[in-house]
């Protein structure tokens, strides 16, 4: 009989403002090298099937180049990655290369339609470690000098994911991050407050980009 995916024992104490807990099997990895200097890790081994742990309950799951290409298997693993952590704010972050773009529209199907979760697409591990020192850096709302800061040194790759999303073009990314400046505004942002920007057909694929929208 297979056991059930345990849920971070951690993820109810959620790490403090600029740091991540990571999952033990990150360490030394280039991923977490490229965060050096901007976010601090905790390392912990019981984090079930989470890659990465964020302030105000948000989990991430990584899904690779090589994970994409070799088949199905990681269905399974984002499957249990929500259903583990059906609480909160589960964001599945995929390597869309080359050689692994094939098989995306399938994977945001899956992650985004029947699942109900949030997909970000990244091109290589540098960038999503770009992407996560954005995600939580992009959380503070205290400082706001320390948050122009980190928007204007992380605008690039947040400014290349929204690109990716149908009907947006450089214009109107770039009038969506004037409005939302981090990723967790613009993911939370309802068709209603996105409509004035960009209308309300590329209001739809932006919040279906994102997240399901009949969930």
């Amino acid at each position: 009989m297979e056991c059930k995916p345990v849920p971070a024992k951690l993820l109810h104490a959620a790490p403090p403002y600029g740091q991540i807990i990571s999952h033990q099997k990150w360490r030394g990895s280039s991923l977490l090298q490229s965060l050096r200097g901007s976010v601090k890790t905790i390392f912990e081994e019981e984090l079930g099937v989470v890659d990465f742990c964020l302030s105000n309950k948000t989990c991430v799951l990584y899904v690779s180049e090589s994970d994409l290409v070799a088949g199905n298997s990681y269905r399974r693993k984002i499957a249990r990655f929500r259903n583990a952590n059906s609480g909160l704010q589960g964001i599945v972050i995929v390597e869309k290369t080359h050689l692994s773009e094939q098989y995306f529209s399938g994977l945001q199907k899956f992650v985004v339609l029947e699942l109900g979760l949030t997909l970000l697409p990244v091109s290589s591990a540098a960038e999503a470690a770009q992407l996560i020192a954005q995600l939580v850096l992009g959380e503070n709302k205290e400082n706001p000098f320390l948050r122009k800061s980190v928007s204007r040194l992380l605008e690039p790759v947040v400014l290349s994911l929204v690109l990716q999303i149908p009907g947006v073009g450089k214009v109107k990314a770039m009038q969506l991050l004037q409005q939302f400046p981090s990723i967790h505004q613009l993911c939370g942002a309802s068709v209603h407050e996105l409509e004035p920007i960009v209308g309300q057909a590329t209001a739809q694929h932006i919040t279906a980009f994102f997240h399901s929208q009949f969930t």
